[in-house]
């Protein structure tokens, strides 16, 4: 581990860890933001960049995921915390995934949304299309997930201003930095790592999923043994598209796990 160099972080709060690994194009901040202000109050929360995202530089090879875990590790580390409540959202989930695999001893819990455990020809298919479209416009991939990453009662509330306003959001996030984290979401496996994951698991998927479909998350959880799973309204990008009800599952989640750790 002390090899390791930690991610640029987020880090806030004081008392338990608790460890937020986001999505593919967001930030700890983007991602997160909400969750951090509720939970730093009784929590240590510390939330990395993956790379090219945030101050964390790109990786100048292909994201190793293995070594990516052990970074996560020692970002904790770095900002004090031994052990630590893990929540993951998308290919957060699957980093958090290999976490809690290969470092078993240092998570508490674990709270995986729209994860899955191996990239199927579908998915690459996918991400191969979201490499392409950032390359050529950012603006263009932004449409397209603003139509497969939100649900259907979101993207039916919206009016022709809001879609609008939406996918200039997306593309405020959107550059060619995020191109090695949609690589490694081409080449997602777990199928070695999930049976080594031991900590208190809940699964959580979104029933209209277009991007991580919930068959996905039901391997997952399926995979790990003793895990909880529970299926939500909503879309893929659920923390972004309904934060309150998101947050409130996995707050509750966590808060319930560590009053168990603690007896």
């Amino acid at each position: 581990m002390a090899s390791c160099e930690p991610l640029e972080h987020v880090v806030t709060g004081s008392g338990p860890g608790l460890v937020l690994i986001h999505g593919t194009g967001a930030d700890a901040t983007s991602n997160w933001g909400a969750l951090i202000d509720a939970m730093r109050d009784r929590y240590t929360v510390v939330a990395p960049n993956l790379p090219g995202a945030g101050a964390t530089p790109v990786d100048p090879a292909p994201i190793d995921l293995d070594a990516l875990a052990d970074r996560v590790v020692a970002t904790a580390r770095a900002a004090g915390l031994d052990r630590f409540h893990l929540v993951g959202h998308s290919v957060g989930s699957v980093v958090s995934t290999a976490v809690a695999a290969r470092h078993p001893d240092a998570v508490t819990s674990l709270v995986l949304h729209a994860g899955w455990v191996r990239t199927g020809p579908r998915e690459a298919f996918m991400f191969d299309l979201w490499a392409r479209l950032l390359r050529t416009d950012p603006a263009l991939l932004a449409r397209q997930l603003v139509l497969t990453a939100m649900g259907p009662g979101l993207l039916g509330a919206l009016d022709d201003t809001q879609f609008a306003e939406m996918a200039a959001g997306f593309t405020a996030m959107l550059d060619e930095r995020i191109l090695g984290q949609i690589e490694l979401d081409t080449r997602i496996d777990l199928r070695d790592a999930v049976g080594r994951v031991t900590a208190p698991t809940l699964v959580v998927a979104s029933a209209d999923d277009q991007i991580i479909p919930p068959h996905h998350q039901r391997e997952l959880a399926d995979a790990i043994h003793q895990a909880d799973y529970l299926e939500v309204p909503g879309g893929h990008g659920l923390p972004f598209e309904d934060p309150v009800r998101f947050f409130s599952i996995v707050t509750e989640y966590v808060d319930k796990r560590q009053v168990q750790d603690r007896a």
